[in-house]
């Protein structure tokens, strides 16, 4: 939604790390091309991110005004990320559902899906967020071991 009195001339998409964004590249290049100050979007951006654990990447997007300013909205971390993250993976299957990359708990989802909770996810329950996880798990290529604990849908919200 744009500002009143300011016209809106572009969107930029950003894959930052959290709490550390520099006018390097990526920030540069993107900001520089739209006239945006680089250094007050860096402080903005950290501010912002600094409650997440460091080197999770954040994902962001920038609303870029004709009178050189600017708003952002922070999506949060990939799930991906947290998912490769608590199991120690590198990446996924080449082939998800014939080649297994790994394996991974229902414990482990629950904690995942806690903490994407915290990031933004549209469930509103554990249990609804570790489905929308275990989705993901499957096409990462991973096995779920054990079997799903049995949560009562509005008994434990985190």
């Amino acid at each position: 939604m744009s500002k009143p009195g300011k016209t809106k001339i572009g969107f930029i998409k950003l894959q930052l790390p959290a709490g550390s964004a520099t006018p390097s590249p990526p920030v540069g290049p993107a900001l520089g091309q739209k006239g945006l100050n680089l250094m007050e979007f860096c402080k903005a951006f950290n501010d912002a991110t600094k409650n997440f654990e460091k080197g999770l990447i954040v994902r962001v997007g920038i609303n870029a005004y004709s009178d050189r300013t600017f708003d952002f909205e922070i999506y949060g971390v990939s799930m991906t990320q947290l998912i490769r993250r608590e199991i120690g993976l590198e990446k996924g299957s080449t082939a998800p559902g014939r080649i297994v990359a790994g394996s991974i708990s229902w414990d482990q989802i629950k904690k995942i899906a806690q903490e994407k909770m915290k990031y933004g996810l549209s469930a509103r329950t554990v249990p609804q967020a570790m489905k929308i996880v275990a989705g993901t798990v499957r096409s990462f290529g991973l096995k779920i071991t054990g079997e799903m604990p049995q949560i009562t849908e509005g008994a434990e919200n985190g």
